[in-house]
């Protein structure tokens, strides 16, 4: 008796739920908003009360200045007023409207030179005060903004194709918090879609690379008959170039596929020597097409694979030689160490570029003038390959037409 089959299996929840639970009393959260109002309210609160203590104390020193006679009245059985404020006042015998006069001139006087003390002094504090809450603000404000700072560096660091930081901030369950915690939620689903994509991307290169290895034995075998037809062995030819094209094309995507990750172990590389190494891999090709190789190649250190930096150079020059002109062509080939930078640079003559057509070059399966690969002269992938290695080694490449035909590539690796 055949058995039912059991139901399949739900798929498993996500563990990212994007709807986030509300508090139970969501009023009492700190939020920047409340902690914002609460620090600035508090500060010009304590502005005011020290202010008005400055204007206080001033105030009073005044009145007490201004509170001393103005005049005083001495002498015996003949009276006589004196002043040491209101000179006018001093004189013998002088008539009471005169007298009258300047005392009301004395005590005008000492008003407006009390009150003008009063608002320098005053002036004094308030720009006393304006320093200390301008720092103190500024100080305050950096305390407040600095997880937005953390939020930038893991950004950036992110930018730079590493999808492992996070940025993990600790503190109150703020707005800053939260738009952390999202943020890394979704660092999370990023790096797990990029791991997915890289390792189907390697899986099928793998699982390519058998039956084309078959292929070519087959065809190999085949080949070496002496009493195969021509015909035969021309098509066996034909399958064979095309069959090598397909492992150059399944090669590239893998190593496409790898060099879009971090490099994690980094060892001291020098791109002198990687130079070099390219250089006398692609000598014969260059001499077969009259292609002349040259460039001086100081020593530039870096830390990364160096395969991959290898990989770089080689198809640099590679390019550099099969896209040149028929005759007296030459190719350049130059390391040194720019501005606490390496610096790879290749350059060639070949045909004239528009600078329109400089980003298509960077895109897998382009040519110039061309939107997919129709040539023997690869499968497309050398300048893709070449600029995931470089960001992958934290560094970029950047191309430019040459004066004349031809382009000038440049690869710009931090030390």
């Amino acid at each position: 008796m055949a058995t039912t089959p059991a139901p399949p299996t739900a798929p498993p929840k996500p563990t990212w739920d994007p709807r986030r639970q509300e508090p139970p009393f969501p009023w009492l959260r700190p939020t920047i908003r409340i902690r914002l109002t609460l620090l600035y309210g508090g500060m010009f609160l304590i502005a005011g009360i020290l202010l008005l203590s400055i204007i206080y104390l001033l105030a009073a020193q005044a009145l007490n200045t201004g509170s001393a006679p103005l005049f005083k009245i001495v002498g015996g059985t003949d009276i006589k007023v004196t002043s040491d404020n209101c000179p006018g006042v001093n004189a013998s015998n002088i008539p009471l409207t005169t007298f009258n006069d300047a005392i009301s001139a004395c005590i005008d006087h000492q008003r407006q030179a009390v009150l003008d003390d009063l608002l320098s002094r005053s002036l004094l504090a308030l720009l006393g005060l304006a320093i200390i809450a301008f720092a103190f603000g500024y100080a305050m404000a950096g305390r407040v903004l600095s997880p937005l700072g953390r939020i930038t560096r893991t950004a950036r660091a992110v930018a730079g194709s590493d999808l492992s930081r996070r940025i993990e901030l600790d503190g109150p369950d703020d707005e800053l918090k939260e738009l952390a915690d999202t943020f890394d939620d979704m660092l999370e689903r990023l790096q797990r879609a990029f791991t997915a994509q890289q390792r189907f991307v390697g899986n099928a290169s793998h699982e390519l690379r058998t039956p084309l290895a078959i292929n070519r034995t087959l065809l190999e075998v085949h080949l070496s008959d002496p009493a195969a037809p021509v015909e035969l062995q021309q098509l066996g030819k034909t399958l064979l170039a095309t069959n090598e094209r397909s492992e150059q094309l399944v090669e590239g995507l893998l190593l496409l596929a790898r060099s879009d990750n971090q490099i994690v172990e980094r060892k001291p590389v020098d791109l002198a020597e990687v130079a070099s190494q390219a250089v006398d891999q692609v000598h014969a090709e260059a001499e077969a097409k009259g292609v002349l190789i040259r460039g001086k190649r100081a020593e530039a250190v870096v830390q990364g694979n160096g395969v991959l930096l290898e990989r770089i150079a080689l198809n640099l020059v590679q390019n550099a030689v099969r896209y040149n002109v028929p005759e007296d062509g030459w190719v350049e080939v130059t390391t040194q160490v720019q501005h606490g930078q390496a610096v790879l640079v290749v350059s060639n003559t070949g045909p004239v570029v528009p600078a329109y057509e400089i980003d298509n070059l960077f895109e897998p399966f382009r040519r110039l003038r061309t939107e997919r690969t129709g040539s023997d002269k690869g499968v497309g992938l050398g300048l893709s390959i070449a600029r995931s290695v470089a960001r992958a080694h934290g560094g970029h490449i950047v191309a430019e037409p040459r004066e004349g035909g031809g382009l000038v590539m440049r690869v710009t690796l931090p030390i």
